[in-house]
C-alpha cells in the first residue's frame, strides 16, 4: 500500500509540474506577445481575475456608504464636482463620462464609461473609496483631496452631461434587431422593472387612452352645455393629450376619426378642431371633412408602436419601449447589447432621430396617394435611417408659412426636431436625451434636471461654451430666481403655437432680438415677458447691457 501512494504521489507531482510548466510557459508566450502592453486588449481570463480583485480589495463600509450632499437643491456641490472634474478626470473620462479620449485611446485598462448602468449600480461609497485610493497597476490615481471634495466628484459623476457618442445605427443595430419581432412594453417589465415603472407613469405612456378603461381620462365636464360640444362621451372611442390640448376620437369600422371639438386645458374652455384646407400639406388628400380624414394616416403612426398600414392593427397605443428602442423579440429572447437599439450608443444624427421620427413636420419619401397621405415615417424602425423614410418641412428664408417663421424657426407644436437640427447644439454632438429623459422624470418636460441647473451642467461663468460674464446674473441683467434669469427665457421662449395663444418653446437655442421681431414678425424673448412694453423699448434696453454686441443687437 506504502509503494502504491508513493507512485501515486509521485505521478500528482508529475501532473501538477507539467501543468505549473505549461502555464509558465503560456503566461511568458502572452506576456512577450505584448501581454503587458496597454494598447493590446486583455484576454477574458486576465479581465475576469482584475473585476474579482477589485471587487474583494473594497472594504465592507464602502458598499454602504452613502453620499452625504445628495440634497443640493440649488446645484452649488453639482457646479462644484463639475469643476473638479474638469481638472482631474476629464482628459482621460471624456467632458461626458465616455472616456472616449486622445489619453483613453492608449490606457488598459481603458477608463472607465461612467455614463452606464456599471457606474448607476455601484454604491456611491465605492466610488468614494475608488477617488480616493486609486486603482493600482492602472492609471486611476488615488486623488488627495478633502472629502467633501470628493463626494461632489461623486455626485457630479451621477450628473454627467448625456451626449451622444459616435456609434452609428448600422454599428449598434445589426440585422438580428431590423429583423426581429416587436413584442409590446409589459415584455420589457421583468428585466427593466424601474424603467418600466417611470416610463408607464409619464404622458409618452399615456398620450392615448380609453375612457371606458380610464374615465378619469377626459378632463372637461360634459355635463355643462356649449355650442362646440356637439358629441357626446359616448362617442368617444380614445382621448388624446392631457397637458395643453385634449382631442377625441370616434371609431368607425376599423378607422378612428376626430371629433370636430378639442379641450383647451390650459384657457379651460372648448376650442373647434380641424385642419383647415390648404393648411397642412396633406389636406388636399382628404375631403374637408374630419369624419372623412382617419387618424391611421394622419396621426396614428406616432401615437403607437408599430402600426400596420394595411391590417390597421397596433402593437401597442401610445409610445412604448419599442418606438425608441426597436422591435424586442431577439433581446427578450436572448438580452443582449447586440441585438437591442440603445439610443444612447448612437451618434449624435441617429440618437436625435428616435425622437425626431414623430417631433417634426415633414413628409415620407414615398408619393402620397388619395386617402393614404401619410404625416408620418411609414416603415421606418429604429436601427434603419430615418432619413431613407422622412425628410423635414422645407422652407424659404423670409417667407411666414403654416410651419415656419421667416428665419426658419418653427411656427408650431411637434416641430422640436425641425428646430433642433437647425441649432449649434446639434452640431455638437448634443442629443435630445442629453436633456430629457423619456422614461420619466419629476422635472417638467421630462428634463433630467430643473432647466437651469441642466443647462449650467455644460454652460457657466467663465466655461468655453459661455456665457462670457462673471455670474449668470451679470449675464441675463435679471435677478437670481426670476424668470428672466432662467436660461431658457431668452434661449428657448414660448413661440410656438399650440393652441390658440398656448405656445411650447422654441428648440434653436438662437435670441431672437426684439429688431427681427420688427423685420420679420418673429416673437422675441423680451417682449414675451414684458408684454406692455415696445420692441423699441427693448431694443434700447438690450444697447445698455455692455457685454452685448451692439451690432448683433440691432440685427
Amino acid at each position: 500500500m506504502k509503494e502504491f501512494l508513493k507512485r501515486r504521489s509521485g505521478r500528482v507531482m508529475v501532473v501538477v509540474f507539467v501543468v505549473l510548466a505549461l502555464a509558465a510557459g503560456g503566461l511568458y508566450e502572452y506576456i512577450v506577445s505584448g501581454g503587458l502592453i496597454a494598447r493590446q486588449k486583455p484576454a477574458a481570463l486576465e479581465a475576469i481575475v482584475t473585476r474579482w480583485l477589485l471587487r474583494v480589495s473594497l472594504p465592507r463600509s464602502a458598499k454602504t456608504q452613502k453620499n452625504p450632499l445628495l440634497a443640493d437643491p440649488r446645484g452649488e456641490n453639482v457646479a462644484a464636482g463639475k469643476e473638479l472634474y474638469s481638472q482631474k478626470c476629464e482628459v482621460c473620462h471624456a467632458y461626458n463620462g465616455s472616456g472616449e479620449t486622445e489619453m483613453g485611446s492608449g490606457l488598459y485598462p481603458p477608463p472607465l464609461d461612467l455614463r452606464g448602468p456599471q457606474i448607476e449600480q455601484t454604491a456611491d461609497g465605492v466610488l468614494f473609496y475608488f477617488i480616493r485610493n486609486g486603482v493600482r497597476n492602472t492609471a486611476m490615481p488615488g486623488w488627495q483631496l478633502r472629502d467633501a471634495d470628493i463626494w461632489r466628484l461623486v455626485l457630479y459623476i451621477r450628473n454627467l452631461p448625456r451626449v451622444a457618442p459616435a456609434s452609428s445605427a448600422a454599428e449598434v443595430s445589426p440585422t438580428s434587431v431590423v429583423n426581429a419581432a416587436y413584442v409590446g412594453s409589459s415584455a420589457c417589465k421583468s428585466c427593466h422593472g424601474s424603467l418600466y415603472e417611470r416610463w408607464r407613469k409619464t404622458r409618452m405612456a399615456n398620450v392615448i387612452r380609453d375612457p371606458r378603461e380610464h374615465p378619469d381620462a377626459i378632463i372637461p365636464d360634459f355635463s355643462k352645455p356649449d355650442p362646440l360640444l356637439t358629441f357626446s362621451k359616448d362617442d368617444i372611442a380614445f382621448v388624446y393629450g392631457s397637458k395643453w390640448k385634449q382631442r377625441y376620437f370616434k371609431k368607425v369600422g376599423d378607422d378612428y376619426f376626430p371629433l370636430p371639438a378639442q379641450w383647451d386645458v390650459t384657457n379651460k374652455l372648448w376650442r373647434p378642431y380641424k385642419v383647415k384646407a390648404g393648411k397642412d400639406w396633406w389636406t388636399p388628400y382628404y375631403p374637408d371633412d374630419n369624419m372623412q380624414r382617419p387618424t391611421g394616416p394622419t396621426c396614428d403612426g406616432c401615437h403607437s408602436v408599430n402600426y400596420d398600414v394595411r391590417t390597421k392593427q397596433v402593437t401597442e397605443w401610445n409610445v412604448g419601449c419599442e418606438k425608441c428602442h426597436g422591435p424586442g423579440s431577439e433581446h427578450v429572447r436572448k438580452p443582449s447589447l447586440a441585438n437591442i437599439v440603445n439610443p444612447g450608443r448612437l451618434n449624435y444624427v441617429d440618437a436625435g432621430n428616435t425622437c425626431i421620427q414623430c417631433h417634426s413636420q415633414g413628409q415620407p419619401l414615398t408619393a402620397p396617394a388619395a386617402g393614404k397621405a401619410y404625416d408620418w415615417p411609414v416603415g421606418f424602425r429604429m436601427g434603419e435611417r430615418l432619413s431613407h423614410f422622412w425628410k423635414l418641412e422645407e422652407h424659404k428664408l423670409g417667407e411666414t408659412t403654416f410651419t415656419h417663421f421667416p428665419d426658419g424657426t418653427a411656427h408650431k407644436n411637434r416641430m422640436q426636431g425641425n428646430d433642433f437640427v437647425s441649432s449649434l447644439m446639434y452640431t455638437h454632438g448634443v442629443s435630445c436625451f442629453s436633456c430629457h429623459d423619456a422614461h420619466g422624470t419629476d422635472n417638467n418636460a421630462l428634463l433630467w434636471k430643473p432647466a437651469n441647473v441642466l443647462c449650467l451642467d455644460c454652460h457657466g461663468p467663465g466655461s468655453p461654451n459661455g456665457p462670457h460674464a462673471p455670474t449668470i446674473e451679470q449675464h441675463t441683467h435679471h435677478k437670481a430666481g426670476s424668470e428672466g434669469n432662467e436660461c431658457i427665457s431668452c434661449h428657448m421662449p414660448k413661440i410656438e403655437q399650440t393652441i390658440a395663444d398656448v405656445n411650447v418653446r422654441s428648440h434653436t437655442f438662437h435670441f431672437v432680438t426684439p429688431t427681427m421681431t420688427d423685420s420679420l414678425k418673429i416673437p422675441n424673448a423680451c417682449n414675451v415677458c414684458h408684454a406692455d412694453k415696445s420692441t423699441a423699448w427693448a431694443t434700447t434696453a438690450l444697447k445698455t447691457w455692455s457685454d452685448r454686441s451692439p451690432w448683433r443687437v440691432a440685427q
